[in-house]
């Protein structure tokens, strides 16, 4: 398992939680960030933070900061 925020570019994952102590639990409830939901990291800032991310054919930019509640499962195997 992963936090969203260590997904690095082009690669996918699919939620597994979103903790509910999350102050943004309900937005990212709004956007789709649900169990279940695949998600692709699609670009990142040139400081790194925000990152932008494939969500249900929609690109959302995210903090780092906000990624931490986000448990994922990355998709298409290991990582090297």
């Amino acid at each position: 398992m992963i936090t969203l925020n260590d997904l690095k570019v082009g690669e996918k994952c699919v939620v597994k939680e979103v903790s509910s102590e999350c102050s943004l639990h309900r937005r990212f409830t709004d956007i789709g960030l649900i169990e279940d939901t695949n998600v692709e990291c699609v670009g990142m800032s040139p400081a790194g933070d925000p990152k932008a991310y494939l969500i249900r054919g929609a690109v959302i930019a995210i903090r780092n900061e906000d990624c931490r509640c986000v448990l994922a499962e990355l998709c298409g195997g290991d990582r090297e």
